[in-house]
């Protein structure tokens, strides 16, 4: 395939998996309505209105969440002109407006950009990978930022995250009525079977919802680097950035938390992986990106 092949599949593929996500939260409503009132509609309608209040403030406020979480502090040209000519540039060169920039006061070197369009974007370095890198580690760091950005990723993966909340907040809602009520609801005994189902979903929802976004966040990681080193012309960059972030797996950025780990260029959450298969984790495999890296 070619980028504009990849790029499509990509889209068609995240917007099945939002899709999923979206039937995932109408059965939880469905289901938690029957168990509360006796109507699925009821709770059909109410996970509707609950989810669409989430999205909307998601999707317009989503980045200020996300800047104010990583305490990110705005960069001018005169704090760092070097950078912000290095984003302008590629910027200019993947066809977008310049996007907002921020340093993140952390040493672990890690980079992230979110928005909701590349009209509405941003990206965002930590004070350790601009120490760390030299101008083409940092230009390959940058322009895989300005690729998500370019690809449309942080639209798909601001919206995933707001689902992701939707999902645990009805899921954990569920689990704690079923806990304290033992599946009695307004004097009536509740159906054995709503209750199992209640409760399995209650369970099993946040669990798949997380694999969603896992799947999400892969695919559009190897994608990123490709097009990345497409505006670059230099692989080696990208490479040898990744490898410094790589062996750098004994710090993690502190401001960084499971609802934003996403975002970033690899894991900023590091040393919890050794908990995690590689089925739970956001990134693929830093190794096998170094080497796909290496064979362009």
């Amino acid at each position: 395939m070619n980028f504009h092949d990849q790029i499509v599949s990509n889209q068609r593929r995240t917007l099945l998996l939002i899709a999923f996500f979206c039937a995932l939260v109408a059965v939880l409503g469905y289901v938690f309505g029957l168990y509360l009132v006796g109507n699925g509609f009821v709770g059909l309608v109410f996970a509707a209105v609950i989810g669409t209040l989430y999205a909307l403030v998601g999707y317009f406020q989503g980045s200020k969440f996300i800047l104010a979480a990583s305490k990110a502090q705005p960069v001018s040209k005169k704090d760092d002109p070097y950078l912000v000519h290095t984003v302008e540039g590629l910027a200019l060169a993947a066809g977008i407006p310049t996007p907002k920039i921020y340093l993140i006061a952390e040493d672990s070197p890690n980079a992230f950009a979110t928005g909701r369009d590349p009209d509405h974007a941003l990206v965002a370095v930590t004070s350790g990978l601009r120490k760390r890198m030299n101008r083409q580690e940092l230009e390959g760091v940058l322009a895989h930022e300005i690729s998500h950005i370019k690809n449309y990723d942080i639209r798909y993966l601001l919206l995933v995250g707001v689902l992701l909340a939707i999902t645990v907040l009805l899921a954990d809602m569920m689990f704690r009525t079923f806990w304290w009520t033992g599946g009695r609801r307004e004097g009536r005994r509740v159906g054995g079977g709503v209750l199992i189902i209640g409760v399995l979903l209650a369970v099993l929802a946040p669990l798949i919802a997380y694999l969603i976004r896992f799947a999400v966040s892969r695919r559009r990681e190897f994608l990123a680097d490709a097009s990345g080193v497409k505006l670059t012309r230099y692989p080696p960059g990208l490479a040898s950035a990744l490898r410094k972030i790589r062996d750098s797996h004994d710090k993690v950025v502190d401001t960084a938390n499971r609802a934003t780990e996403h975002l970033y260029i690899e894991n900023p959450l590091r040393n919890d992986r050794k908990l995690l298969s590689g089925l739970f984790s956001t990134h693929p495999d830093i190794n096998e990106r170094i080497r796909r890296l290496e064979e362009m």
